[in-house]
């Protein structure tokens, strides 16, 4: 009887949770002729990239987290501190997606989910605070400055260029060079087409089918599998 209780206030504290947070969605969009990067600069929340053959806008699709019942005072928190926008800079779309540092929240914090549409032939230089991010079907070069969370990337052109906070990394289908700076989680790579270079503070890396080099500059502590290496296998440190 009395497991059945807690676990009856168990759920009664999680439908609380929920109710108690505010919800919110916003679409962008912005024409992509002459642009040849996106650049995103995220806060809090999760990030997902797919390119699209023969698009040519960006679409973003931005879903709002505030831990506020009240609806009137969530929305006058997004106004005075969500940054929320979509531009072109030159060569460059610039999205930005995040609360600004004024904004002050007890317990859970505002986060904004982000799914973005974009022409399959863009780059992407990201910026991100926390949360997971999946890129899918990019072909142009990529960077990705991450602060925590996971990522994945499948079936991505050109060179890719990720630095890791901490948060597992999965990367399959590269048709460039891949470096990996990563402080802490799990890393997989499969099906490069260019070499790895890799520096890792801990964690399991495995690495297979990568038609050049492998060069480990780091590897902190955690196993290090790898096969089917069409160049030279390098340890460094």
């Amino acid at each position: 009887m009395r497991s059945i209780l807690i676990m009856a206030m168990f759920t009664v504290s999680l439908a609380n949770a929920a109710w108690n947070e505010y919800e919110e969605e916003r679409d962008l969009n912005l024409g992509a002729d002459g642009i040849s990067t996106l650049e995103i600069e995220a806060g809090a929340g999760s990030l997902e990239i797919v390119g699209v053959s023969g698009s040519d806008e960006i679409v973003v699709s931005a879903t709002i987290y505030v831990p506020e019942e009240d609806e009137e005072k969530a929305r006058k928190e997004i106004e005075s501190h969500l940054v929320l926008s979509l531009e072109k800079d030159g060569n460059n779309a610039v999205l930005k997606s995040y609360f600004n540092e004024s904004f002050v929240s007890f317990g859970d914090s505002p986060h904004v989910q982000l799914e973005v549409l974009v022409p399959e032939r863009l780059g992407l230089n990201i910026d991100d605070g926390s949360g997971s991010i999946v890129v899918e079907n990019v072909s142009g070069n990529i960077e990705i400055e991450d602060g925590s969370g996971s990522i994945l990337m499948t079936n991505v052109g050109g060179d890719v260029e990720i630095d890791d906070g901490s948060g597992s990394i999965s990367v399959e289908g590269v048709r460039g060079d891949l470096f990996i700076g990563d402080g802490s989680g799990s890393i997989k790579v499969r099906e490069v087409a260019g070499s790895v270079t890799v520096d890792d503070g801990s964690g399991s890396i495995n690495v297979s089918d990568v038609e050049k080099d492998l060069i480990i500059e780091e590897e902190g502590s955690g196993s290090l599998n790898f096969s089917n290496i069409g160049g030279r296998v390098e340890k460094e440190g």
